[in-house]
This record gives structure tokens, C-alpha cells and sequence, in this order.
């Protein structure tokens, strides 16, 4: 198995192992639309080599999930209907396409659904560190409140809402968010989770309320659609957050996300070769395969951005990897890799700063070639 030997996800033919990671560009509609410019984002990783692309974050309810400003969403109809030019431009490449549904919780920074800086969460817990100006965002997070077991049967709701519109939107499958800080992973988290009813304590009830949105997306849509989870230990603000019952938490994780439905479990770390739990065992990578289903593939991610890196996992037995700002400096890495030509070294302030939306290099005006 190498990186560029084709493979299966569900039932989609993939041409590699490389994929594209979901990355936060705030670059939609005030109101939640995916713009022109967001179709022709996409596009060039798709015609660059890419065998699937997950998109950013997008929320899922028109109450507490939106995290930033300019976020594109998959609640309404309209916002469904504008996605649909993102999908045909990267279908016309002939690569499928994932819609990520993500719930901020407690670290929303920009949501116009709400008065105030009003955030939900498993628990009032209140997210250490500043709000990030690349996202619009500054300042303090606030102190959520924790979310009734009625609410939470709303936002579930809300997720197979969005996954339906996905499919209308003409997307190949969904990326449920578990990972980063954001609700899902909140969930899985003893620092963030201080529940005392069935989602919180032990890792098997932290996993609960994560396997339910799994199962009823799961149910809700067809065998053929792909229903993906992304799963991390650690969090946007703090690259050190772990499981405190380590392996043994993992295990019970992995093993009833897949039970749930889930066709792929998308695992992320700020350095994806790096023992997870310790200074030896396996990596997180390494502890899903080891502890999911039979069948369910194995995505990694996490400084892989080099060709040896990339490599290496597959050759350690991750079934895909995805790129983030490796993707970014190089649209075609995949093509650029296999014809053995040199790679661009990522340069954040072309990309992130001083705002992580679009720039002019990546969405060329029209008339112009995505090389220009």
C-alpha cells in the first residue's frame, strides 16, 4: 500500500490516499452562503490531486452553533441551494466532497443567532485563552451555559437536519466535528464535561451523547452516504488537553463511535507521529485502528505536510491522510508529489493573516488561470 494507490471509502472510489483537511476561512455570506468564490476555492484542490475534500465547519442550527462570523451553515434550504456550486465545481473534477457539520459550544466567537455572547456547552466550564483575530473574533471566551437534555435532543436534531441538507446540497457524505475544543469533543473531555447524569463521568457516558449524533445521522441517510466523525485529544487552545484515563478512554471511544455508523474516524493532532498517550504506545492514529470496528477506515492528520511524513503513515497502516496548510501553499500537492516536483513552504501571513479568509491568490477573478 502507497500513497498513491487507489482505494475505497464506503462506496466511492478514491484515485490516493490524500485528502483535504476542513480548514476555517469565514469567507461565506453574513447570512451563511457558500459563495462563487468558495466553488472556486475548492476546485483547485480538486483538480490538483486531491481524492476527497472535507469542507470547513459548518453549523447546523440557527441558535448556539455557529462559531464565527461568515461561517457558511447547512440549516436552510437557501443555504443548502448554495452550496450546491461547490459541490458541481469539485464533482466536475471528479472528486467527491465532504460536508464537515460543526457545533462551536463553548468556543463560539462570533454568532448572530444569539444575543450577546451567549455559548452552550456540557457544562459552564469556560474556555481558557483569547478568541482568535484571524477569525473575527477577540477578547475572552465566555462562560457557557450547560445545555439541558432537551437542548441536546434539539442539536442532534439539528445535525441530521444539516446531514439531509448535505445530501440535497449534493454532497458524497458529512464529517461530524468531534475534535478541537468545539461541542462534540467537549463531550469527550473530563475537563469540559462535568455532567452527573448519563453524558457525563466515565469515558463510556462522556462518548454517549457523540454515539447518539453518529446513530441518528447514520440512520437518517442513505447505506451509500459517507458518515465520518473527526476525533482529537487535543484543543484549539490548548495543544496539551488529554483524556486523563488515557488509552483506556480511547478505547471505549473508537470502539462506540464505530459501532454507531460511523464509516470513517478522522483523527487529528498538532503532530500526528507522536505517541498519544504518553512517551510510548501507540498514537491516536494507531489506537483507532486498533480499537474501532473492522472495516472502518482510518483517516490521519497532523503535520503530515511533507511527502515522508505522508508516507510514513500510510506505511504505518493509516488507510488516508489529509493536509491542511501544506494544502494551502500547494493546491496540486498531490500532483506536485507524484511527479517528484518541489513543494511551496506554507507562509501564514499569505493565508492567515491578518484574517483567515480568502485571499486573492486562491479565488482568482475571472478570466484568470489558477496559476496566475
Amino acid at each position: 500500500m502507497t500513497l498513491f494507490d487507489e482505494t475505497t471509502l464506503n462506496e466511492l472510489s478514491l484515485d490516493n490516499r490524500v485528502g483535504l483537511a476542513p480548514m476555517t476561512r469565514v469567507s461565506a455570506t453574513d447570512d451563511g452562503h457558500a459563495t462563487a468564490e468558495m466553488a472556486q476555492y475548492y476546485q483547485r484542490f480538486a483538480e490538483g490531486g486531491f481524492s476527497f475534500l472535507i469542507t470547513e465547519g459548518t453549523y447546523p442550527d440557527d441558535a448556539y452553533s455557529q462559531g464565527y462570523l461568515n461561517q457558511p451553515g447547512l440549516v436552510t434550504d437557501t443555504q443548502a441551494a448554495a452550496w450546491e456550486q461547490v459541490t458541481e465545481a469539485v464533482h466536475d473534477a471528479g472528486v467527491p466532497i465532504f460536508a464537515q457539520l460543526m457545533h462551536a459550544g463553548a468556543q463560539s466567537q462570533g454568532n448572530p443567532h444569539v444575543d450577546g455572547d451567549q455559548t452552550i456547552a456540557p457544562s459552564a466550564v469556560q474556555p481558557e485563552g483569547q478568541k482568535a483575530e484571524a477569525y473575527g473574533g477577540s477578547g475572552e471566551f465566555p462562560t457557557p451555559k450547560a445545555a439541558t437534555v432537551d437542548e441536546l435532543a434539539d442539536i442532534r436534531d439539528s445535525f441530521v437536519n444539516s446531514a439531509q441538507n448535505a445530501i440535497d446540497a449534493g454532497f458524497d457524505g458529512i464529517e461530524i466535528h468531534g475534535a478541537n475544543g468545539y461541542l462534540l469533543h467537549e463531550f469527550l473531555s473530563a475537563e469540559f464535561n462535568q455532567r452527573d447524569d448519563e453524558y457525563g463521568g466515565k469515558p463510556a457516558n462522556r462518548v454517549r451523547y457523540p454515539r447518539e449524533v453518529v446513530a441518528a445521522i447514520d440512520e437518517a441517510t442513505p447505506a451509500d452516504f459517507v458518515v465520518g466523525i473527526r476525533v482529537s485529544q487535543s484543543t484549539a487552545l490548548d495543544e496539551t488537553h488529554r483524556w486523563p484515563e488515557g488509552e483506556d478512554a480511547a478505547a471505549v471511544f473508537f470502539e462506540e463511535l464505530s459501532a454507531a455508523g460511523a464509516d470513517y474516524i478522522h483523527v487529528t493532532e498538532p503532530d500526528a507521529t507522536t505517541p498519544a498517550f504518553g512517551d510510548d504506545g501507540p498514537t491516536l492514529a494507531e489506537a483507532a485502528a486498533k480499537y474501532a470496528d473492522d472495516g472502518t477506515v482510518i483517516i490521519d492528520n497532523g503535520g503530515l505536510g511533507t511527502p515522508d511524513a505522508a508516507r510514513e503513515k500510510v506505511d504505518a497502516g493509516a488507510d488516508l491522510v489529509t493536509l491542511a496548510r501544506s494544502a494551502l501553499a500547494n493546491p496540486d500537492w498531490p500532483d506536485k508529489v507524484e511527479a517528484g516536483e518541489e513543494l511551496t513552504a506554507f507562509d501564514p501571513a499569505e493565508f492567515l493573516a491578518p484574517s483567515a479568509s480568502l485571499s486573492e491568490h486562491e479565488v482568482p477573478t475571472d478570466g484568470a488561470s489558477a496559476d496566475d
